[in-house]
């Protein structure tokens, strides 16, 4: 496979701002030349979160995550190596020149962005008709009377596709590309007779793209009363994959990352109400059914996901299958209920941030139950309660859901709401909850919430342990090393492996004996406990007092330690030498840093 040349790779970590990248997933502030914030990689209450724009760096001082803005993408966004570096050329205008690719690979990847140029043209094309032609006069109409107004639009580039049957396939001729191609990226059908024409005609078009604004597809809304198909999208393609896109998530990332949840609803009109009333962290799943990919995709940025789908049973029914889709995923499902007989898009029709709408809206969101508390009480509302026996059927029914809750005092609480709607003792509901855990099986698969034995990528980051002592000296020294080079290659030289704790900080030392002026530069991504270490150093370079003194008094420190853990290994039978070496040792640091002998630089 094709690698990027390494040149290209430093433009884009030059080009891109690691501040306004890291911005979008929590709130930064400036701390002189470096900017802090609450780490979003692990739950934390104390800001241990810092990055600096001047190296292009970032690390966490709590968790341990660090790296430059390209591992920033990686990790936070779920990428590949070469996916991330690709987002940020896209997104800060670098060109990618890449090394000895495969024609078949190469060719693979031209027809791949050929594909997209043509979907991104069409958008553009459907957006213009949608404002400047006679015909979609009724389209803009419709759209006024759903409370839309023309800035919404035209940020999602809501379009009109027209209703003459050839319209995008002369027009795409023209530009240069074959219908093979448009069909490919699902703008065009074969008609019975074997020629081509439209796949979106007289429709309202709403463009559909991935997480980093690349377009994949259409949805199109018919206005005639007669079509029996109000929706169709763009066919299953080597683009579009409907279970695998989220509507509207390239605009509402940033939200979701900086208010810490997701609202998805059901359909294009409702994500675009939510977004114009102020609610910006809202995507659509395109119908009813969220997917396992949906919601992997909205792990990498939130743990809160808010289910706003319509009030009608198909709504409601999509959100309890929702549950078996989140199963071992890092999420927490929560359901925020619709007013009877209205969706989001009714809801807030035509509301702004701060109206009556909105408010209420957002009072829904804010009453939002986990989603085992909706499935519990949904069952029971649709229960036979008159009856014993109809009792007795929703009791075993609900007690798997309970099972697989987590003991806590919401399920607690749950149980004693069971057990009161259908007037039994609680001890009874308990035991029959107890007997479906030890069932397991599917009730155990009913959870709305986070399993922590997932897979490596799926589990949340967990707090570094706590330097020792000694590690605490070994890697001030070594940052100060890197913050006064001049001084710090003669400390470098004079570090010892016996001085040292383990082989990864040595392998430290000897990385910067021969890269300390950049100490990350060449370094392999591969080695992901030294690229940590060393990335960790480097911010704390820019905090660690690196004066001449400070050096010598924190070697002195690890000689004085070495020397300890030496003479105790001895049981006692240290040489006089090594006694006379450890007060000598300890008299220097008493007289402070002025008797300190500093290096020759």
């Amino acid at each position: 496979m094709a690698r990027f040349a390494q040149d290209s790779i430093e433009r884009v970590k030059d080009a891109a701002s690691i501040v306004e990248v890291v911005s979008e997933h929590t709130e930064l502030r400036r701390s002189g030349a470096r900017y802090v914030g609450l780490c979003p990689f692990h739950d934390e209450r104390t800001p241990s979160f810092s990055v600096d724009p001047a190296a292009g760096l970032y690390y966490c001082f709590g968790c341990g995550a660090g790296g430059d803005v390209i591992k920033f993408v990686e990790e936070r966004e779920g990428l590949s190596f070469a996916d991330a570096v690709e987002a940020l050329a896209e997104r800060f205008g670098v060109e990618l020149e890449r090394e000895q690719e495969d024609p078949r690979v190469e060719g693979a990847r031209r027809r791949r962005a050929r594909l997209l140029e043509l979907l991104d043209r069409t958008a553009q094309f459907y957006a213009a008709y949608l404002w400047d032609s006679r015909e979609a006069r009724h389209a803009r109409e419709y759209l006024r009377e759903r409370g839309l107004g023309e800035e919404v639009l035209r940020a999602f580039g809501v379009g009109y596709a027209p209703s003459a049957w050839d319209t995008v396939l002369v027009r795409a001729q023209r530009a240069g590309y074959s219908v093979e191609e448009m069909a490919a990226a699902g703008l065009v059908k074969r008609g019975r007779q074997g020629g081509y024409y439209d796949h979106f005609r007289a429709r309202i078009t709403f463009p559909i793209r991935d997480a980093r604004g690349r377009m994949q597809g259409f949805g199109g809304r018919t206005l005639s009363p007669d079509n029996p198909a109000k929706y169709v999208n763009s066919p299953e393609n080597e683009l579009f994959h409907k279970g695998r896109i989220l509507y509207g998530i390239e605009r509402a990332r940033p939200a979701i990352a900086k208010r810490g949840r997701a609202i998805v609803v059901e359909g294009y009109t409702d994500v675009l109400a939510a977004h114009q009333a102020g609610f910006e962290e809202t995507v659509a799943v395109m119908g009813t059914a969220i997917t396992p990919e949906q919601v992997r995709e909205l792990s990498r940025y939130t743990e809160d996901v808010i289910l706003a789908l319509d009030a009608d049973r198909a709504g409601r029914d999509a959100m309890l299958r929702a549950q078996h889709v989140a199963s071992g995923k890092r999420v927490r499902l929560r359901v925020a209920r619709m007013p009877a007989g209205e969706d989001p898009a009714d809801l807030l029709a035509g509301a702004r941030p701060g109206a009556v709408a909105a408010e209420r809206f957002g009072a829904a969101l804010d009453e939002a139950v986990d989603l085992p508390a909706f499935h519990v009480r949904t069952l029971l509302e649709e229960a036979e309660l008159s009856t014993a026996a109809g009792r007795d059927r929703a009791l075993d029914e609900v007690a798997p859901v309970l099972a697989a809750m987590p003991e806590s005092i919401v399920r607690e609480e749950l149980v004693r709401e069971v057990a009161d709607k259908l007037d039994a003792d609680p001890v009874l509901v308990s035991r029959r909850v107890a007997a479906a855990e030890r069932g397991g099986g599917a009730g155990r698969q009913a959870s709305g919430s986070a399993d922590t034995g997932g897979s490596p990528e799926e589990r949340p980051a967990r707090a570094s342990a706590p330097l020792s002592e000694q590690e605490r000296r070994e890697q001030a020294l070594l940052a100060m090393c890197i913050a006064a080079p001049a001084f710090g290659r003669d400390y470098l030289e004079r570090l010892r492996p016996e001085l040292l704790s383990g082989d990864l900080v040595r392998r430290a030392r000897d990385w910067l004996l021969e890269h300390l002026e950049e100490p990350l530069s060449g370094l392999s991504r591969d080695d992901e406990e030294l690229l940590s270490l060393l990335t960790r150093l480097a911010m704390l370079a820019e905090r660690e007092p690196a004066s001449p003194e400070a050096m010598e008094d924190t070697y002195l420190r690890l000689e004085l330690a070495a020397l300890e853990r030496e003479i105790e290994a001895r049981a006692g039978e240290a040489p006089v030498e090594l006694q006379r070496k450890r007060t000598e040792l300890i008299e220097r640091l008493a007289r402070g840093p002025a008797a300190h002998r500093a290096p020759s630089g």
